[in-house]
């Protein structure tokens, strides 16, 4: 064989020879570091952040490698009480919030029943806030966001008073967790002590409202994006504060995958996901989806997915 030091085994064919390649040239690996840090202040009973669940996927899934996503508990609803709660959206006692919901829920078609204000109405968002803080602090963010998102549904949809103590200990169980253990220990004082702490977080991020999102770069400036806002709003607000003129979105993952991953899909959150019209969903949910793998079913006038 010719002598040839520059020798290399190819990982992609498996053939050996003669490297194409310079024999050394420089990389630059920062470009994976993450820099920016985006924080999503929201609250369990948050509407209108539910109404954004859609966009707010894409944009994690999408452009998630050029930030580190905090979700901060805001602090919705401690207590109702005789004076108004949300004048501004004319909120003073709990049956007040059913038609504010259900208008939401019409409009963004992330849907909303209501009745439950009116008939059981969550008396506190701090409960489950405290349970969402607890599963974070003893296991892991993915899993806390998996609770907030069961617990959204269970609201929101399917008319469950999430501030109770057996609803909390079923959706957490539902997670593989030990459900009364969780809800006891954020029941504590504990639980309290680390929810004020991202009520502090909140506060000093100049916070008034839910959605926020607020996203800083590594020379602490940052944007912040009040309310729910179209998909694109958010990728300008990451090119503004990376001061980039173009981002690189990483493909979708496929409808299979994102099912397995998110357990229930509105018809409104693949429709975003994906860029298509409702009027094209169930020929896009035929072909990518096996008949076997899924249920269609629905509610509120709106379809939606399971395994």
């Amino acid at each position: 064989m010719k002598n040839n030091n520059n020798m290399i085994c190819d990982l992609e064919t498996g053939v050996c020879g003669v490297a194409e390649e310079d024999e050394m040239e420089m990389i630059d690996f920062n470009q994976q570091k993450k820099f920016i840090e985006v924080y999503y202040v929201t609250d369990p009973i948050c509407s209108h952040c539910w109404a954004i669940e859609p966009v707010l996927r894409r944009f994690k899934e999408q452009y998630g490698h050029y930030f580190n996503f905090h979700t901060v508990m805001g602090g919705l609803l401690e207590k109702w009480h005789d004076g108004p709660i949300d004048p501004a959206n004319g909120i003073y006692k709990p049956a007040d919030v059913a038609p504010h919901w259900r208008e939401v829920g019409e409009y963004s078609r992330m849907p909303i029943d209501g009745s439950l204000m009116i008939d059981n109405p969550v008396q506190s968002s701090f409960p489950p806030s405290r349970v969402y803080k607890l599963i974070q602090k003893n296991h892991n963010d993915a899993l806390a966001y998996e609770y907030l998102r069961r617990a959204r549904e269970a609201l929101f949809v399917f008319n469950y008073n999430i501030s109770d103590k057996s609803v909390m200990v079923e959706i957490v169980n539902q997670l593989g967790l030990d459900g009364e253990a969780i809800v006891n220990e954020a029941d504590q004082p504990i639980g309290q002590q680390i929810l004020n702490e991202d009520f502090g977080l909140a506060k000093s991020l100049g916070v008034r409202g839910f959605p926020t999102i607020i996203m800083i770069n590594k020379e602490n400036k940052g944007v912040k994006i009040v309310g729910g806002r179209p998909f694109g709003s958010y990728v300008d607000g990451l090119k503004q504060v990376l001061n980039m003129e173009e981002l690189q979105p990483k493909q979708q993952p496929s409808l299979s995958s994102l099912l397995e991953k998110e357990k229930l899909l509105f018809s409104k959150e693949i429709e975003v996901m994906y860029d298509i019209e409702q009027s094209d969903i169930n020929a896009f949910i035929e072909k990518e989806l096996s008949p076997a793998s899924y249920e269609k079913k629905e509610i509120l006038g709106e379809s939606y997915f399971t395994k």
